[in-house]
C-alpha cells in the first residue's frame, strides 16, 4: 500500500533516460547517458553541474522537448505516468503549460518588449478560450499578489522595459503558473540577479511552490542557492549522475570528488585581512585611470544636461596592476560608470584622466593610442563575438588596428594570446558557436588583451558562467594582472567574486559612492548600512539560511524598496534601518574617513556604524 501512495505522489520520473546528438554523417554522440531520478509532489529537485553536464537537456525532457540536433535515444521521461518522449507535438500541446511549465534563464528575452505585461501573462488562456478577459485579469492579479510584486494592481499595465529584472523574473513565474501546472522547470532563474533581488525571487518561488502544491526541477550551478530551495540534489557531470540525495546530505556529507570540486569553487566572503593581494612591481606615481567628481546620465535637456542623472560626484582611481571592484544592485550605476570610463557615455561634469593626463570624455575624440589603453570586456560573450568570424579574425582585428601586425608576426602574437587565455592553437580556426560559454568568454578577453591595454573594463564577465568555469576565469585574470601589469575595473553584483579578486571595492548605490576602500576594510565593520545589506544577502552553504536572512532587521528593511535615484538627501534613506528622519532624507551624507583610505558616506558616526546602530 505504501508503494502505491508513493507512485501516486511522483509527478515526474526519468527512467534510464538517454539523449543523443546526431552528427552530420548521421552517427550519434551520447549526451545524456542513462539518468534516473524522481520528483514528488511538493518537492524541488535540483540538477546541478557545470556547463555541458546535461542539466538543461534533461530538464527539457520533462516537456517532451529536445533541442535541434538532439534525439531521445532510450529510456523514459514520465510526466504524471505518461512517457512524454513518445508523444507527438499535437499530444504534447495540452501538456505543456497546463501540466508542466518552463521558466527560462533570461526573463528579458522571454517577454515581447512591445506588448503590455498583462496581455502576455494572460495570452494563453484567452487564446484557448478557457477564460474571459475579466477572469484572466482577476487570476493574474491574484498571482501578482502571491509573488509579492510591487504595485500589483498596476504592474500589468507596464511594458517589460519599465520593470526591474527581479520583478520580470517573478512575472515570468506568474505566466508559467497560469495553468496551475503540476511541474515547474526552473532553468537558472536567479543567475543574472543581484543578491538582494535573488533573495526576493527565491522567497517568492518557494512560497508559491508550497502554496500551489506543485513540484519543481531547479536547474542551476549555484550550490548556495540550491541549499535554500531544494529538497533533493542530483549532481551531473558529462550527462551522468555522479551523486544524488537529500540536500543536507549532499551539502554536508558529499562523497564524490566532483561534488567536492563544485563545493570548492564556491567563494565565501574572505575574512578581514584575507583579501587578494596583487604585487607592487607595476605601480606608478599616477593612477592608470581616474574619474574625478564625475556626473553622468542619459537624455539631454535644452541646456545639454542629462534629463536622468545617474552618477553623482563619483571619484574612483585605478592604480597600475591593481583591480577595483564596483558592486551594487541592478540600477545602481555600475555599467554606467564603465561606459563613462570607456568613452561610450561622456560625463556631464567632472574629469577623466589616463596615466595622469586628461582624456577626451567622448571616445570619438580619443586618439588611437588612448583607445588602445582602455578596453572593454562585455558581459555576454555570445552577443559580443561576431558569429560569422573565426576566432583568429576576431582576435586578429585589434592586432592589426592597434599594433599594425600582419603575416607571421600577427600569427605568432595570436597564438601567444590564445596560450595566455589557456586555449589551444586549433581554436583559432573555430567559430564562436563551436565554443562553450567559458571558452567564448576567454576569446572575449583575448580580444581585449590583443590591444595591449593598460586598463580592462570587465562588466559582469562571470555572471553567466558556472561556478567552476567562473572560478577559472578569475584565476586567469589574476595571472594576467601579475604577468602583464594590466589593471582591471571589475563590475559585478557577485560580492564573493569581487572580494576574491579586487584590491579595492567601490560600493555604488543610486549612482553615488556609498563606501570605498581596501577590500578587507570594506568587508569588515564598520560599514555603510547598504554594504551591510549586500554582505548579509550573500547566500551561505547551509539550509535555513534564506529563512534566517528574511527574518533579519537589515533584510526586512532593505527589501522594502528598489533603487531610486534622488536629488536630495541619501538615496538609501527609504531602505535604511539606521535612517535619521529629517536629516538623511534632506541632506547629502558627509564623507567619513576610517583610516587607510576607507571612506563611508553616511550621516551616522563611524562608532554608530560599528555597533550597527
Amino acid at each position: 500500500m505504501a508503494k502505491k501512495t508513493d507512485d501516486n505522489d511522483v509527478i515526474f520520473e526519468a527512467r534510464d533516460l538517454r539523449i543523443h546528438a546526431v552528427r552530420d554523417d548521421e552517427s550519434e554522440l551520447p549526451i545524456v547517458k542513462g539518468v534516473d531520478f524522481k520528483v514528488r509532489r511538493g518537492e524541488v529537485v535540483a540538477l546541478i553541474g557545470e556547463s555541458g553536464s546535461g542539466k538543461t537537456t534533461i530538464s527539457l525532457a520533462a516537456l517532451g522537448y529536445c533541442k535541434p540536433g538532439l534525439k531521445f535515444a532510450g529510456g523514459e521521461a514520465r510526466l504524471l505516468g505518461q512517457d512524454v518522449t513518445r508523444m507527438s507535438t499535437e499530444e504534447l500541446r495540452p501538456v505543456r503549460g497546463e501540466k508542466v511549465a518552463y521558466l527560462a534563464q533570461s526573463a528579458a528575452a522571454t517577454f515581447n518588449p512591445s506588448i503590455l505585461i498583462n496581455e502576455q501573462v494572460t495570452e494563453a488562456p484567452i487564446l484557448h478560450g478557457s477564460k474571459t478577459r475579466e477572469q484572466a485579469d482577476a487570476k493574474a492579479l491574484s498571482l501578482y499578489h502571491a509573488l509579492e510584486l510591487p504595485d500589483p494592481e498596476n504592474i500589468g499595465g507596464r511594458y517589460p522595459h519599465q520593470v526591474a529584472g527581479g520583478h520580470l523574473e517573478r512575472l515570468m513565474a506568474a505566466m508559467a503558473l497560469w495553468g496551475d501546472p503540476e511541474l515547474l522547470v526552473l532553468d537558472e532563474p536567479t543567475t543574472a540577479l543581484d543578491v538582494t533581488t535573488q533573495i526576493e525571487v527565491l522567497k517568492a518561488f518557494k512560497q508559491v511552490i508550497k502554496k500551489e502544491g506543485a513540484a519543481a526541477i531547479y536547474v542551476t550551478h549555484d550550490l548556495a542557492v540550491v541549499a535554500q530551495v531544494a529538497d533533493h540534489i542530483v549532481v551531473l557531470y558529462n550527462g551522468e549522475i555522479k551523486e544524488a540525495g537529500p540536500v543536507e546530505t549532499i551539502i554536508s556529507k558529499s562523497e564524490h570528488p566532483y561534488t567536492k570540486r563544485l563545493m570548492g569553487a564556491i567563494r565565501p566572503l574572505p575574512e578581514p585581512g584575507q583579501g587578494e593581494d596583487s604585487n607592487q612591481e607595476h605601480m606608478r606615481d599616477v593612477p592608470a585611470l581616474e574619474a574625478k567628481s564625475v556626473d553622468a546620465g542619459y537624455g539631454r535637456d535644452s541646456e545639454g544636461k542629462p534629463t536622468t542623472m545617474v552618477l553623482r560626484d563619483v571619484n574612483v582611481a585605478i592604480d597600475r596592476g591593481k583591480t577595483v571592484g564596483i558592486i551594487g544592485e541592478s540600477g545602481c550605476g555600475k555599467s554606467t560608470l564603465a561606459r563613462v570610463f570607456a568613452g561610450l557615455l561622456p560625463p556631464s561634469d567632472g574629469d577623466l584622466k589616463l596615466d595622469g593626463e586628461s582624456i577626451a570624455p567622448d571616445l570619438r575624440n580619443r586618439s588611437r593610442e588612448e583607445l588602445r589603453k582602455v578596453q572593454f570586456v562585455y558581459q555576454m560573450a555570445d552577443t559580443a563575438l561576431n558569429p560569422r568570424q573565426r576566432i583568429k579574425d576576431i582576435i586578429g582585428r585589434p592586432l592589426e588596428f592597434y599594433g599594425g601586425l600582419t603575416g607571421d608576426a600577427k600569427n605568432r602574437r595570436l597564438l601567444e594570446l590564445l596560450e595566455m587565455v589557456e586555449l589551444p592553437p586549433p581554436f583559432a580556426e573555430r567559430y564562436p558557436h563551436e565554443l562553450s560559454g567559458g571558452q567564448k568568454q576567454r576569446v572575449n578577453l583575448a580580444r581585449a588583451l590583443a590591444a595591449d591595454p593598460e586598463v580592462v573594463l570587465c562588466d559582469e564577465v562571470t555572471s553567466a558562467l558556472d561556478t567552476i568555469v567562473g572560478a577559472n576565469v578569475i584565476e586567469l585574470l589574476k595571472t594576467l594582472r601579475r604577468d602583464t601589469g594590466v589593471s582591471f575595473v571589475f563590475i559585478s553584483h557577485d560580492l564573493s567574486t569581487v572580494a576574491s579578486f579586487a584590491d579595492e571595492i567601490v560600493v555604488l548605490y543610486a549612482g553615488r559612492v556609498a563606501e570605498q576602500g581596501p577590500t578587507d576594510k570594506v568587508l569588515s565593520p564598520p560599514y555603510h548600512p547598504y554594504t551591510r545589506l549586500l554582505i548579509s544577502s550573500v547566500p551561505e552553504m547551509r539550509t535555513g539560511w534564506l529563512e534566517d536572512t528574511i527574518a533579519s532587521k537589515e533584510t526586512i528593511t532593505g527589501m522594502s524598496g528598489g533603487v531610486e535615484l534622488t536629488d536630495t538627501g541619501c538615496p538609501f534613506f527609504a531602505r535604511c534601518p539606521l535612517a535619521i528622519e529629517g536629516t538623511c532624507d534632506t541632506q547629502s551624507p558627509p564623507r567619513r574617513v576610517d583610516g587607510d583610505d576607507h571612506v563611508i558616506e553616511c550621516h551616522r558616526e563611524v562608532d554608530e556604524l560599528l555597533g550597527g546602530g
